[in-house]
Parts: structure tokens; C-alpha cells; sequence
């Protein structure tokens, strides 16, 4: 599959006459909110953990110097913590456009903390796309992302700014925090 992602949601028709969905942000959508929406929300998904593994060559890097970003991978018994926003149809255009490097829609069922639900959607970067870069440790992350820098700005600011939402959530992600410790050591070396 392709860097380039946007038709492919184009074609997603599950919530054609919607008025609103919500959608899952667990990434930059945490604290990068570019787009009109009703509510926010904080919220979980489960059977899901965020991971740095997916290449930026767009936002945070270069086609020749890729930055690292977040994705979700299948994991039972998971819970990926975030934000959710409910929005109108409309936002899709700029959406697919903004998560057109690898991302695709999928449905999901958005868990708030009240312990109500909604069907909703999230994008995901799934290995299957030319962008992924896949696993690797916590440290070979943090020395990519602490040189990497795209149109969007340093990828450190991505995963500092990640790092400081969740904490304001009062979520914890061992992975993002870990590849923070790793980065300010990094930075002070």
C-alpha cells in the first residue's frame, strides 16, 4: 500500500448519513486539535497499545530521514488511553488528508470514562503500509526522533508534547515514557 492513504478512506462509507462520529486520537490528536469539533472527551479503545513504529516522511521527517510517530497494534487485554472528538462528516476531507501517510479508517467501539460507549472511528497504520517502520527498542527510537524533523516540526516535539498530554490525562504509557527518558538523555548528553 501506497504513503499516500486518502482515497482509500474516501471509499469508507460506515458513517455516510451521520450527523456526527466520534473519533479516537491517540497521537498527535491529543494535543494537536487542527479541526472544528462538538465535544472532546477523554477516552480508551481496548485490544490496542500505541507504538512508535510508523514512519513520518510527511510531518515529522523526510522521504530520506523519516521521522517516528504512533500507531496502534493488536494486543489482548490492552487499553490505549487518549481523547476522543466528536465531529461532523465534513472533517473527514482534512482528516484523510492530515493521517494520509499510511493511515487508514477503522471502526472501533470508544470507551468513556462515565463507562458509556460509542461506535466510532480511529486511523491506524497498519505494517501492511509503505510508511511502517515497525519495532524496534525504546532507545533506537528515541536517537531517530531526536534528529528527525519534518515540514511539521522536530519529531522530539512530537513525542515530548505526546508524553506531556497523557501525563495531563493522568494516563501512563510505558513505551511513549520510556523513548521520553531516552530523548532527554539524549538532549543533555
Amino acid at each position: 500500500m501506497s504513503h499516500n492513504t486518502t482515497e482509500i478512506n474516501r471509499r469508507m462509507n460506515k458513517f455516510d448519513g451521520h450527523h456526527s462520529v466520534w473519533l479516537f486520537g491517540y497521537g498527535s490528536l491529543i494535543f494537536k486539535a487542527d479541526f472544528p469539533f462538538l465535544d472532546r472527551r477523554p477516552a480508551s479503545i481496548d485490544g490496542w497499545s500505541r507504538r512508535f513504529w510508523q514512519g513520518s516522511h510527511d510531518h515529522r521527517g523526510t522521504e530520506s530521514a523519516p521521522g517516528r510517530v504512533v500507531t496502534l497494534v493488536p494486543e489482548a487485554g490492552a487499553v490505549c488511553h487518549g481523547v476522543a472528538y466528536l465531529v461532523t462528516p465534513e472533517e473527514f476531507a482534512h482528516l484523510d488528508h492530515r493521517e494520509k501517510n499510511g493511515y487508514l479508517r477503522l471502526a472501533t467501539d470508544i470507551h468513556f470514562d462515565d463507562g458509556s460507549s460509542e461506535e466510532g472511528l480511529v486511523y491506524i497504520a497498519t505494517r501492511e503500509n509503505a510508511a511502517y517502520l515497525g519495532p524496534a527498542t525504546e532507545w533506537d527510537i528515541a536517537r531517530q526522533i531526536a534528529t528527525a524533523r519534518g515540514p511539521s516540526g522536530p519529531n522530539s516535539e512530537y513525542l515530548l508534547e505526546l508524553a506531556k498530554a497523557l501525563r495531563m490525562l493522568g494516563k501512563t504509557d510505558q513505551h511513549v515514557f520510556e523513548i521520553e527518558k531516552h530523548l532527554r538523555e539524549l538532549i543533555t548528553a
